[in-house]
């Protein structure tokens, strides 16, 4: 029997929910334990380490930027947002969001998914980067440095934003699962498990046209991420940290990229991390039990 839409778009949200138990940011990185906590590790100059008190998340995000500082984001069990770090341009003002179901970071901005599929975004927006009020039926969000993506139920994508690199070119996607944005690229996986890559290729971040079989994907600065279903991690990209040395990861189960480094939760709930490690947010081997709240 077909799938409804309704059950399609209930097995996107746990797709997306799957990896937001861990996250990527500049120079830090964010694990959610299976208790609602949440454990950070690297650079904290505006607090977006802070996160030792926060109860009941059910999901994180990190402001992942190519260069500059960074926030942390929280999605709370009752729908409601807490944010942390760099907040020049209003990107932490989140505490009157309600109703959310998914959140997304990116450099200067936080992005809010409603249950209702519309979507919130509140700080820096000089690139129109923000203009998602009339975005509707929306299951996933991304938000790379400059851009803004939207997935609906039908798997297409809708953007916003800066458009230099031609990272907005994907109105002509289609049979799409998943999305990720790094800074001025775009990654989105296909329901037959290929994956699709637009914008700036030049550290061959977009080589991913020989991709099979991927179940999830994520996206660093420079670099793609992608999962398959045995647990083996593939990565396309710059790589000067390391942060695309991951060929030899096993029992991977989520995956997330940040500026210059790479984290893998294994399915005993530790997390792998490769990369730029000079602010300690490589420093994840002590984490366990990271995994979605029961």
């Amino acid at each position: 029997m077909a799938a409804t839409n309704s059950q399609d778009e209930a097995g996107l949200h746990m797709k997306l929910r799957a990896g937001a138990a861990i996250a990527g940011g500049y120079r830090h990185s964010v694990g959610l334990k299976g208790d609602g906590t949440v454990t950070a590790a690297g650079a904290n100059p505006y607090g977006q380490c802070e996160v030792s008190r926060w109860q009941d998340i059910t999901a994180v995000a990190a402001g992942n930027a190519h260069t500059g500082n960074s926030h942390t984001v929280g999605l709370r069990s009752d729908g409601t947002v807490v944010a942390t770090g760099w907040n020049k341009h209003g990107q932490c003002e989140v505490s009157s969001w309600q109703g959310m179901v998914a959140v997304a970071a990116g450099w200067r901005r936080t992005l809010g998914l409603k249950s209702d599929g519309t979507v919130y975004a509140v700080g820096r927006n000089t690139e129109g980067e923000c203009n998602v009020s009339g975005w509707q039926d929306i299951i996933e969000v991304a938000a790379g440095d400059w851009h803004t993506l939207g997935l609906k139920p039908d798997g297409s994508l809708i953007s916003a934003g800066n458009n230099r690199y031609g990272q907005c070119n994907v109105s002509s996607w289609n049979s799409l699962t998943a999305v990720a944005a790094g800074y001025l690229h775009t990654a989105g996986l296909r329901s037959d498990g290929t994956v699709a890559a637009a914008g700036l290729n030049k550290h061959e971040q977009c080589e991913v046209s020989v991709w099979r079989n991927i179940v999830a994907i994520a996206a660093g600065s420079h670099h793609t991420i992608g999962l398959k279903p045995d647990g083996t991690v593939l990565a396309a990209g710059w790589n000067e940290y390391g942060q695309c040395s991951v060929q030899d990861w096993q029992d991977i189960v989520a995956v997330a990229g940040g500026c210059t480094h790479t984290l893998g939760l294994k399915r005993d709930g530790t997390v792998l991390a490769a990369g730029r490690n000079m602010e300690g947010q490589c420093e994840v081997g002590s984490w366990h039990n990271i995994q979605l709240p029961l």
